[in-house]
């Protein structure tokens, strides 16, 4: 998910001759660990340069192995008119690639087709889930994910019963099968989803706290929050990536009014999904945010117990909830930008700190595992996940290309 391009190797492709047949893309990287599911991202315009009218619909990627890999292409102008075919209206072309420990290179080639390159399955998807009052929610092959819109902050009428919670808090659905499960559970309804049957489980419980990974503004000792998002809008949706914003309206935090949005980049084969809040408000300042996690987000009737690790050289806050019925789970922020007194709480919150200046975005990686998932089994292993998605983080790999 986290890369750098050589801006000498776009310039190599971007003077490529015209008659290039193929796209020659190699990845490196620092690191000593294992990089599953590493998502590598390529501007389109350095494809077109070099593999000139190529189609979303007529290109394949390749591994060294001669494997073809799933791909996507981003596009991000739909508005965006492309009557000389020459991409302007696409973002990037994506693919993944699971780098074994001690593996510092692999490379793949991009190559035109005569045929047309049917989708390939999707393994991620964010969408708005108007039969259940605004939810929006988003799955990869991992974990899921919902917070809540303004039909669920709305009043109740008079005798209908209806649920009423104000809150920008991030909830998570916890998967045992990697297959899509959001569409499935809102359609059998949430007595089903509340109870392990065989795909996972809605217990985390949200309310009115941060809930996992979401954020305010801490001034004078106290955490100023939003509450439900009001505005929604999907930028990709998958094979490999699903990317969306929420807008949340003005808040006051502490006589100041703050306005959020925040992007979502949500990649299959990954626990952590990347956040960028951009925060505005008036004046020069910066503001202090808190990313933080629920205190005790444990279903109702579990006994639980829930303990944080402050991890200052992942900059990260890991928490594990040990629960006697439904299996453990952990969860966890890094925030890169933290300083140096970063960790704070309230409360109901446990968080972490890192000053924020109006317009410009402030980027975090929330992620989830649970123990019945069968992957992740205790607390040493949820913190050496959380490490080493840190290290991702701070190391992101190499990308050159070259076309012949």
């Amino acid at each position: 998910m986290h890369l750098r391009l050589s801006l000498f190797a776009l310039a190599a492709v971007a003077t490529a001759a015209s008659a290039a047949e193929r796209l020659t893309i190699t990845v490196t990287q620092d690191l000593a660990i294992a990089r599953p599911s590493e998502t590598i991202a390529v501007p389109w315009k350095s494809v077109n340069d070099a593999l000139p009218h190529a189609g979303v619909q007529h290109i394949v990627v390749k591994d060294a192995a001669g494997r073809v890999l799933p791909h996507q292409v981003t596009n991000v102008a739909p508005e965006a008119k492309d009557p000389q075919r020459n991409g302007v209206a696409y973002g990037e072309l994506l693919f993944q690639h699971d780098f074994a420990p001690g593996e510092k290179s692999a490379t793949f080639t991009v190559e035109k087709s005569d045929a047309v390159v049917p989708p390939f399955p999707t393994r991620v998807s964010a969408r708005i889930v108007p039969e259940r009052l605004d939810d929006f929610a988003w799955e990869n092959d991992k974990i899921a994910h919902r917070t809540y819109g303004p039909a669920l902050a709305a009043p109740a009428p008079a005798g209908s019963g209806k649920e009423v919670l104000k809150t920008s808090g991030l909830d998570i659905w916890f998967k045992r099968v990697p297959y899509p499960i959001v569409d499935r559970w809102y359609n059998i309804g949430h007595d089903h989803y509340h109870h392990d049957e065989g795909e996972g489980i809605d217990m985390y419980n949200v309310g009115t706290t941060l809930g996992a990974g979401g954020t305010g503004i801490w001034a004078g000792g106290k955490l100023y929050s939003g509450i439900n998002f009001t505005h929604w809008n999907v930028l990709a949706n998958g094979p490999v990536r699903a990317i969306f914003e929420l807008t949340y309206d003005g808040w006051d935090a502490a006589g100041t009014k703050v306005a959020e949005v925040k992007r979502f980049t949500v990649d299959a084969g990954h626990y952590f999904d990347r956040i960028d809040s951009t925060f505005t408000f008036a004046g020069g300042r910066p503001l202090q945010v808190a990313v933080g996690l629920n205190k005790e987000p444990a279903d109702k009737g579990e006994q639980a117990k829930s303990t944080f690790v402050e991890d200052k050289a992942s900059k990260a806050l890991v928490q594990w909830v040990a629960q006697k019925q439904n299996g453990d789970f952990g969860v966890a922020v890094i925030l890169p930008s933290a300083g140096a007194n970063a960790y704070g709480a309230d409360a109901r919150n446990a968080f972490m700190l890192a000053p924020a200046t109006t317009g410009e975005p402030l980027r975090y990686y929330v992620g989830a595992a649970w123990t019945r998932a069968g992957e992740i089994r205790s607390a040493q292993q949820w913190q050496r996940t959380v490490a080493d998605e840190a290290a991702r983080v701070a190391a992101p790999v190499h990308v050159s290309l070259s076309a012949h």
